[in-house]
Formats: C-alpha cells, sequence, structure tokens
C-alpha cells in the first residue's frame, strides 16, 4: 500500500489535490457555485508552483470546454470542473470530446439547473449530460471523489477506451462539508496515473492527424458512433481492472456498485450519491429491529452496470427507486428507467416503485427513508404499488 495522510476536508478541495496529483497539463475553467473551490485551489496550486500546468482563464464553461478540447488533441493531458447551468452551457463540446475521443477528465459538483434559480444539490445537470458520450462516476462522500477523480486519468487515457470521464460529486453536501479522507503520497498517485502518451496529437508534425473532420451524407459518421458505443462498452472492463488496482495502493475496495444488506434483503433501495448514507443509517435501525432491508448504490452511472445491479437484486420482493432528478414525461426518474430496463430479463417479476426526492437540495430526512421502507413493506407483504410515481417530501399544496 501506499503512504498516505488523513485529513479532515471538504470534497472540492480533496478533488483539487487530486487533479494536482494527477499532473495535468492544461486546466481550463470558470467557476461556478458549488464547484468554484476546485478550480480556485488549484489556480493556486500554479501559482504557488506546486504543480506545472498551464492554467487557462476563460470567459464561459462553453470556452473551457473548447480550450480544453484543443488542449486534449494537441497531446496534453486536460482536467476542468463545472455545475448546473455551466454543464449545460457545455452541452455542444461535451459531445465534441467524446466524439473526438479526447480523455479529458472533469469534475462536476451536482446542482440543480435553473428556472426558478437555485444553487443546492440535485442531480438534474448531470442528468442532462447523459447520453452525451462521457463515462460517470458519482461520488458519496469526500473519500470516494478524491478517489474517483485519481482513477477517472487512467480510465480516460487506457487505449482500450479513450473517452472523457465526469467525476460528480454533490453539491454542498460532499463538497463543501468537512469529512475525513485519506490522501495517498504523490509519488503513489504518479506513478499511477503514469505518464500521458498520446496517439495521434495534432502537434505530432511528424505524423500528421486529422481532428473533428466533416462526416456528412455517405460519411463515416455512423461508424464513429459505433466505435463510441464499442469503448463505452471497453470501459465497463478497464474500470474495473483499474478499480482492482487502486485498491491494491489505496487499501479502498472499489465495484461499480456498493450493496449493504443485500445477502438476504427482501426489499432494497437504489441510490446515487450521498442519500446512500441516509439510507444506509435507516436500514441499519430497521435491521436491528429484524425488517431484511438493503441499499445498493451504484457509483458507475456510464456505463451503467445493468449485469451488476440485476445480480444485487435478485432475490428481493420489491424494490425503491431514490432519483433527484426529473425526467418530464418518462415513467420515472433517470435511475429508475435503468433500474427497471436492468430488471427486465429477471426470472421473476419484482415491484418496482420510484420516488423523486431532494430536487434544488430539498432535506432528505431519514423519515422519508423509513416512508420509503415501509412502502417497500407493504409491497412485498403483498399490498398495492404506489400507481404513480411519487414526489418524496414534497408540500401538496406547493
Amino acid at each position: 500500500m501506499a503512504e498516505h495522510k488523513t485529513l479532515a476536508t471538504t470534497g472540492n478541495s480533496v478533488v483539487a489535490e487530486a487533479m494536482r496529483q494527477c499532473k495535468p497539463n492544461v486546466m481550463a475553467a470558470y467557476p461556478i457555485t458549488p464547484q468554484t473551490t476546485i478550480v480556485e485551489e488549484f489556480a493556486g496550486f500554479v501559482a504557488k508552483g506546486r504543480t506545472d500546468c498551464e492554467y487557462v482563464t476563460v470567459e464561459s464553461e462553453h470556452s473551457a470546454m473548447s480550450a480544453c478540447v484543443g488542449a486534449s488533441a494537441a497531446g496534453a493531458r486536460v482536467m476542468t470542473a463545472t455545475s448546473s447551468q455551466g454543464l449545460a452551457l457545455m452541452w455542444e463540446e461535451l459531445h465534441i470530446a467524446a466524439g473526438m475521443r479526447l480523455p479529458i477528465v472533469m469534475a462536476n459538483a451536482n446542482r440543480a439547473l435553473s428556472a426558478p434559480i437555485n444553487i443546492h444539490c440535485d442531480h438534474s445537470d448531470i442528468m442532462g449530460a447523459r447520453d452525451t458520450g462521457w463515462v460517470t462516476f458519482f461520488a458519496e462522500t469526500a473519500q470516494e471523489a478524491y478517489d474517483n477523480t485519481i482513477m477517472a486519468v487512467r480510465i480516460a487515457e487506457h487505449p482500450d477506451v479513450m473517452l472523457p470521464v465526469m467525476s460528480t460529486l454533490d453539491g454542498f453536501i460532499t463538497t463543501h462539508s468537512i469529512d475525513r479522507v485519506d490522501v495517498l503520497d504523490d509519488a503513489s498517485v504518479s506513478g499511477f496515473v503514469g505518464e500521458y502518451r498520446p496517439k495521434n496529437p495534432l502537434l505530432n508534425t511528424e505524423a500528421p492527424a486529422l481532428h473533428g473532420s466533416f462526416a456528412g451524407l455517405g460519411g463515416p459518421f455512423f461508424e464513429f458512433k459505433r466505435q463510441q458505443r464499442e469503448a463505452m462498452e471497453s470501459a465497463r472492463t478497464v474500470i474495473k481492472q483499474v478499480g482492482d488496482e487502486y485498491a491494491q495502493i489505496s487499501g479502498r475496495p472499489f465495484d461499480v456498485i456498493d450493496t449493504w444488506g443485500m445477502d438476504d434483503a427482501e426489499t432494497a433501495i437504489v441510490v446515487l450519491g450521498s442519500t446512500a448514507g441516509n439510507a444506509r443509517h435507516v436500514a441499519r435501525e430497521l435491521r436491528a429491529q429484524g425488517e431484511k432491508v438493503g441499499v445498493v448504490k451504484v457509483r458507475v452511472w456510464r456505463p451503467f452496470p445493468y449485469a451488476e445491479l440485476a445480480a444485487a437484486l435478485k432475490g428481493v420482493k420489491a424494490v425503491a427507486v431514490l432519483d433527484r432528478a426529473e425526467s418530464f414525461g418518462a415513467e420515472g426518474g433517470p435511475l429508475f428507467l435503468e433500474t427497471r430496463s436492468a430488471l427486465y430479463d429477471a426470472e421473476a417479476r419484482v415491484p418496482v416503485v420510484g420516488y423523486i426526492y431532494g430536487l434544488g437540495g430539498a432535506d432528505v430526512r431519514l423519515e422519508l427513508i423509513e416512508r420509503v421502507y415501509q412502502d417497500l413493506s407493504d409491497i412485498a407483504a403483498g399490498g398495492v404499488a404506489p400507481g404513480s410515481l411519487v414526489y418524496l417530501g414534497a408540500r401538496e399544496e406547493a
């Protein structure tokens, strides 16, 4: 195992530290709440000479990702960070980064999208980017945000992947709260991520390459998209390989999903991000009362772990899926739709109930999680599942 030190710090601070340790050549970024302190602290590292990185200040998030695309195409290791409306403003460039197979690593502080204006946590921003072709991680804690950021570099730059990666953490809840984090020494992180050797950099005049060319009617656009799909599928294996290697140096096991109490669970909650801690807390209390309940946390959102999730939920009598984002006009939130799809081929049809919760930073009170488990208990005992999507904790008069 690598040497490490234990810190009491915030998620944003350790993401900035992880970025410094990964030694990017270029960072182009624009500050936006609640991501601002990531790029602010990284800019401080540059100013103090603690990292040899070209920090590019830009006028918008669209420009930030544009600069990242250019730098990555030129052959640089590139990192950045954003949130909410900033991620939305990058939307055009997100597709370009993925389509050009550029291994950019970006942190996203998960935050609600306007309107009305809101600066607090939900997952509407990242769900808006779910089909852009980026490998995507969710962190429950500051520790996971640190670990995910380091692993993201290896995954993005792997020759079987060569796709951009987003490492996300929940705004204010994880970005700004003080947490206990074990940070690896610089040499171990540097050795783990290695040196980036781009295959077709624009600045290699000995082997000229073309990036971002036109692929119109009759061109290879269709085939390019299939190659992106194949790269995303390859990422499934690479993510696990990199996770296993990282576990060896960090002592922290990694998998695309985390489970608690699922060996004999009769009911289970599926969740993303920081709310997993709330769910496990309630589950422990219910276990002490004899209830067979479990929790499944999805840590890798893209590529979605269908097989692993289906295996974890095998044998349960009812499942609740908690979504911190809407998908207006659909049967439920994004995670609900993916979970139900994962269970489609199961031998037994399992009731899956969708809950929308915590939009715009609304409190995720423990009694709300208790209500979900009570609903599941009633369904498992033969009760009728709610006939429509449940807005968990929303005021009826609103």
